[in-house]
């Protein structure tokens, strides 16, 4: 009688341990909610779940907000989308908010935008409620040379059918940056910016900046403009500067090769002045020759003398006859 108690007690255990592991592994719970809701699923699509390790609340949770908005969405969709990586509940979020603001979004265009790293519940929001992108200050300089620094706002709305392979937003602002630089740079003057700042505007949205991008720009407005340097004038300075350096340095060249030709010409004076006065010490050597080969005579050389002095008296009396300008 106490074995029969035991055996049935032991029975007993087992099969409430053996229910347990099936609850464990089967979520029972998570299967009768998903009944209750109307969301077709079976236990053995939950099983198959666990032996394919995949969370089964990822997949009903969103399968059960998707049937309660109105949206056919097969499991095998669901669970092949979060086995490849995806954010099942967050693309499940973006069908029904673009079904409530009827923006046609199919669940495989859906499940390629979040696949490829956007955020595409933000991009069907931003689709409803437009974004606005404000560019940092952007220098430019008009025709005048004077700098204006601007800052602008750009509102673009998600293009859903661009959002993959698209730019981002960095492409938009540096668009409009260039198309900023463009319109202030072929200004004649910077007050005709000034006065007609949506000048800007108008030419950049011209340009079609969104081609290749993932949003639509609605509009770009100036938010402020700014005089900046006369940057005209600093060049003008830069080159003044540049130009006197350059006129120096030549300047200083030419005086350098003056003072090479004067300490030239110096030497060269030196040299003859040298030779002048080896030749004259040889004058009293060719005399004194000549005195003894006999080819110059004292009468000779008396007369000689006499015509030296004469000449030198020539001259002082013809200097001193010379009128003095007094150096004008």
């Amino acid at each position: 009688m106490n074995f029969v108690s035991l055996s049935g007690i032991g029975l007993i255990v087992l099969i409430v341990v053996l229910l347990l592991i099936v609850l464990r592994f089967i979520p029972v719970g998570l299967w009768i909610s998903a009944l209750a809701a109307g969301a077709r699923v079976s236990l053995f699509d939950l099983i198959g779940m666990r032996l394919r390790r995949v969370i089964p609340s990822k997949i009903v949770n969103p399968l059960i907000k998707a049937e309660k908005a109105g949206l056919a969405v097969p499991v095998s969709k669901l669970e092949a989308h979060y086995l490849a990586g995806g954010n099942v509940d967050r693309v499940v979020n973006a069908l029904i908010a673009a079904e409530r603001a009827n923006i046609p979004l199919s669940f495989e265009r859906a499940a390629a935008i979040d696949l490829a790293g956007r955020n595409v519940l933000e991009a069907v929001q931003m689709s409803v409620n437009p974004k606005v992108i404000e560019t940092p200050v952007i220098a430019a300089m008009a025709i005048n040379g004077i700098e204006l620094r601007a800052k602008a706002k750009v509102t673009v709305r998600a293009n859903i059918d661009r959002l993959v392979g698209g730019a981002g937003e960095e492409t938009i602002i540096a668009r409009v940056g260039e198309g900023i630089v463009t319109t202030v740079g072929s200004s004649q003057t910077h007050k005709d910016v000034l006065e007609n700042p949506d000048r800007i505007s108008k030419t950049v949205l011209g340009k079609g900046l969104d081609a290749g991008t993932a949003f639509e720009i609605l509009s770009i407005d100036i938010a402020d403009v700014d005089v900046g340097r006369n940057i005209g004038a600093q060049l003008q300075t830069d080159q003044a500067e540049a130009d006197k350096r350059i006129a120096q340095a030549k300047a200083e060249e030419r005086r350098a090769m003056a003072v090479a030709r004067e300490q030239e010409m110096i030497a060269a004076v030196q040299e003859m002045r040298a030779k002048v006065v080896e030749a004259e010490a040889e004058v009293p050597r060719a005399m004194a020759e000549a005195f003894r080969s006999g080819k110059l005579g004292v009468m000779d050389y008396y007369n000689m003398m006499n015509v030296v002095s004469d000449t030198k008296m020539r001259e002082s009396i013809a200097d001193s006859g010379t009128p003095k300008t007094d150096g004008k």
